[in-house]
């Protein structure tokens, strides 16, 4: 028996529908207390990052053998527990690489260009050209604070458009051909030179608030910063501290210290005109779930079979 508890593309949850009786409830992750309950008999259970696969979890599901996760952050599930319990956990890697490296770049260039909020202006029967007119993205550093396979496909597209890339990653070996074209600095120096810096890490002890009141203020006051990795690794309250001041100029979140980000939790951004949020999409687009989907699907299928 497989069970679904977040959304799947259409014809994944066909595939696992026609082999195994599968229980596809998208919005499950909701009620994550009735989870337990469910677990009975339950050998595949299929998640985002939202369901929190604990040890509690997994101790009321005896007959588990194997963890899909649609997506590559494994932040939510228990992987000690999970070890120990012979139980297989699976991520989409490389699945939705394209869709977050997308993601990054499409908001580097809103960033820089500095015009998305004429709408507003015009609307009101103003014409703010002088305001509007903003950066190139061409001959300017982009920074990225780990360099695995997302970076890696963000630093090519950035220097397709005249970017130049530096990257802090110290479990990228120094002579990986990653590095080719990527200037290796540490994260200080990253941070201090760039003129976009984009976050590629997991969610960890030694990540958490790596992006601070005090690491906001070694990086130009005409920076841009993009989260599309973790929520925590952004301390968001000093992030809005840092906007509201010019600290930096301009932001992009797509993940949350709290998700899905609650009105009260959203105060703490109230009035900010240079921040983009999104509701953690980045690597969420109608071409990233068919490839998401199949390969999660394909992976469950074998574990059980």
């Amino acid at each position: 028996m497989i069970l679904i508890t977040e959304f799947m593309d259409e014809d994944a949850v066909a595939r696992l529908k026609a082999a195994h009786p599968t229980t596809y409830d998208p919005v499950l992750a909701d009620h994550q207390a009735d989870i337990p309950g469910l677990m009975n008999g339950i050998e595949a259970l299929i998640v985002r990052n939202r369901t929190q696969v604990t040890s509690d979890l997994l101790a009321s599901a005896p007959d588990l053998k194997v963890v899909g996760r649609l997506g590559v952050g494994l932040d939510n599930i228990d992987l000690v527990a999970c070890k120990a319990r012979d139980v297989t956990v699976i991520p989409a890697i490389g699945a939705n690489t394209l869709s977050v490296a997308e993601y990054v770049v499409t908001n580097a260039l809103v960033l820089l260009r500095d015009a998305y909020q004429a709408k507003h202006a015009m609307m009101a029967g103003n014409w703010p050209r002088a305001a509007c007119s903003g950066r190139e993205a061409a001959g300017r550093k982009l920074g990225l604070i780990g360099f695995g396979g997302i970076a890696q496909e963000t630093a090519r597209m950035a220097r397709a458009m005249g970017m130049t890339v530096c990257a802090a990653d110290p479990f990228v070996p120094v002579d990986s051909p990653a590095w080719v074209g990527v200037e290796q600095m540490d994260q200080a120096a990253v941070l201090a030179s760039s003129d976009v810096v984009s976050l590629h890490v997991p969610l960890v002890a030694e990540t958490r608030h790596v992006i601070n009141a005090e690491t906001l203020k070694t990086m130009k006051p005409e920076a841009v910063l993009i989260n599309a990795a973790r929520g925590g690794v952004v301390d968001d309250a000093a992030l809005a501290d840092a906007l509201r001041a010019g600290t930096i100029s301009g932001a992009a979140l797509d993940v949350f210290e709290v998700e899905p980000l609650t009105k009260e939790a959203s105060q703490v951004f109230k009035g900010l005109k240079n921040l983009i949020l999104t509701p953690h999409i980045a690597g969420v687009t109608k071409d990233s779930d068919v490839r998401v989907g199949e390969m999660i699907a394909e992976g469950v299928l074998d574990r059980l079979t």
